[in-house]
């Protein structure tokens, strides 16, 4: 049984590139579009991981984790920043919300899908 990841994603060029690599390599792909549809995602599917956009429409991608490690579904669960935010002290905010790492965008998909191994 292939492992289900959930992007949250706002960007369409991005959400496809994730999804396109993913899919690839067996993984069950779940989208959500902005931060309170990966939400409601969240505790409606059985998800094994979550890539996470910090830069979402509706609130900011570090309170969608917050609030995804305070659910039961998602307390324990890998979430992985994936992010244009490459400023110092961005890798450090991402993981003081809960991620459990960071990918910078623009995304390599080799090293990409290497970080993924290593949480799922």
């Amino acid at each position: 049984m292939s492992k289900k990841i959930l992007i949250v994603e706002d960007n369409a060029v991005n959400m496809y590139l994730i999804t396109y690599i993913l899919k690839k390599k067996g993984y069950t792909v779940v989208q959500a579009a902005n931060g309170q549809m990966g939400l409601d995602l969240a505790q409606l599917e059985r998800i094994d991981m979550v890539l996470m956009d910090i830069q979402l429409p509706d609130m900011d991608g570090l309170v969608v984790t917050r609030r995804l490690r305070k659910m039961p579904c998602c307390g324990t669960i890998p979430i992985i920043a994936v992010t244009s935010f490459a400023m110092f002290g961005d890798r450090e905010q991402a993981l003081a919300a809960g991620c459990n790492g960071y990918i910078e965008k623009p995304i390599d998909p080799l090293r990409f899908i290497d970080a993924v191994k290593e949480y799922c």
